[in-house]
């Protein structure tokens, strides 16, 4: 007779065990896309992409936004919070020795000593500020974060105020324009707004670029509470980078 823990494909299977699906999570685990970059990433036909996304959305795997620089596009983001979880819970149906623990976010002398991020925005006057901020705090200063914007503006009062809420004090943050890191070398690039990284431009040492598609919380009518979703996400994406920051250790005998 067979278990009751087998009389049901753990859900996360059952989302991501297609390989255009699981191809198009390994996607969106490192940057938010359009489903033009992923139908040329995955070499596959848009409809056929389409199709695997909404399967992906209906699972609660990805969501998608809409551009708020072409409104016929739609970035998609992948929930990786709820991929641990659901990752986890089918490691606990095979075996309960398997079932995973989500881990904690590196500390500061885990991350790569001098890497370099840099944050953009339209203007500088809270996303990328909030990021920045949020990097530089949880890496302890380890890695060197910076932030800009295309259009600089002052920073915003409502997202010193909600970064106030985390124990991190903006009050001395000043909007840059990207200019000022023309020439200069980062490990990687992230851009936070879907108007800015269609003018991006390149940087030293070809980095990686990633984007994060995150509306302004300036122009949403709800106001401070924004602010606040916009800092939960942030604070939830960048507790991810540092992941990818952190420096392998090597499990082979010295």
């Amino acid at each position: 007779m067979e278990r009751e823990s087998f009389d049901q494909v753990p859900e996360f299977l059952q989302a991501a065990a297609h390989p255009v699906r699981w191809r198009l999570i390994g996607e969106l685990a490192t940057s938010d896309r359009n489903v033009r970059e992923l139908t040329e990433r995955v070499c596959q036909p848009q409809n056929l992409v389409s199709y695997h996304l909404g399967r992906l959305r209906k699972a609660r795997l990805i969501t998608g936004r809409r551009s708020s620089a072409d409104g016929r596009d739609t970035y998609y983001r992948l929930d990786l919070a709820r991929c641990g979880a659901l990752l986890a819970a089918t490691g606990g149906a095979l075996h309960p020795a398997l079932r995973l623990a989500a881990p904690q976010a590196p500390a500061a002398p885990a991350v790569q000593g001098g890497a370099r991020v840099l944050f953009l925005c339209t203007g500088n006057s809270s996303r990328s500020q909030m990021a920045e901020a949020f990097l530089r705090h949880r890496s302890g200063t380890t890695v060197h974060a910076y932030s800009a914007g295309s259009h600089p503006k002052p920073v915003h009062p409502h997202a010193t105020a909600v970064m106030a809420e985390y124990g991190i004090d903006l009050t001395g943050a000043r909007p840059k324009h990207l200019d000022t890191y023309a020439g200069e070398t980062f490990s990687q690039v992230i851009t936070l707004c879907d108007r800015i990284r269609e003018v991006c431009p390149e940087f030293g040492g070809r980095p990686p670029y990633a984007h994060w598609s995150i509306p302004d919380p300036a122009r949403d009518p709800d106001g401070y509470p924004a602010f606040q979703r916009v800092a939960a996400e942030l604070s939830d994406r960048v507790g991810f980078l540092l992941h990818t920051l952190a420096i392998p250790i090597s499990l082979e005998e010295p």
